[in-house]
């Protein structure tokens, strides 16, 4: 059986990312049942109808790659216990028709299978979560897991930069792996 293709979207565009340490850590513990990429949105324009048609042609790869995979898995920050800004204008922009006026039929992302995690402070990122999984289930895809796993991120990895996982957070992270990859199948 071939791996799957799972790809790996986080809600901060930051470089240091804590939700890129997740991810990484993540990409190491299925990098034996999947491949797995990360994409590439920073360039995304607003969503607006008026460049709705023709569409952008960032917006078309962003579409072609989420359309060639076989799950999505995002890493979410939580920016006023609420979704990105950058994420949420690239799930409006997978989620709009993908011809004028087309609103029953599939989108990029529809019927995609997605599964969620977000680290940020205290709160875990619930609040992102939370909001994610009930937008990811309005645009019709199949969420994993809810909303999934959280990881609070202590104080002094805002001053260092770095996020080191805890063993529970990385026996959750397994498990929602598992689940994620069962899933697939």
């Amino acid at each position: 059986m071939s791996k799957k293709k799972i790809l790996f979207i986080i809600g901060s565009l930051r470089k240091k990312s804590f939700n890129s340490t997740m991810a990484k850590y993540v990409e190491e513990i299925v990098r034996d049942k999947a491949d797995v990429e990360i994409l590439e949105y920073s360039k995304l324009p607003y969503m607006n109808q008026d460049i709705e048609f023709p569409t952008p042609e960032e917006v078309e790869k962003v579409r072609e790659k989420v359309s060639s995979v076989d799950g999505i898995w995002i890493f979410t920050p939580e920016y006023n216990y609420n979704i990105p800004g950058v994420l949420k204008n690239l799930l409006d922009w997978l989620s709009r028709p993908l011809k004028p006026f087309a609103f029953q039929e599939p989108t990029a992302i529809s019927g995609k299978f997605v599964t969620i995690s977000g680290a940020a402070g205290r709160s875990a990122a619930a609040g992102a979560r939370e909001s994610l999984a009930e937008l990811l289930g309005f645009v019709r895809t199949e969420v994993i897991g809810e909303a999934g796993t959280g990881v609070s991120v202590p104080a002094e990895a805002f001053e260092t930069n770095e996020l080191t996982l805890s063993e529970e957070n990385k026996e959750a992270l397994k498990k929602q792996a598992e689940e994620f990859l069962s899933a697939l199948k």
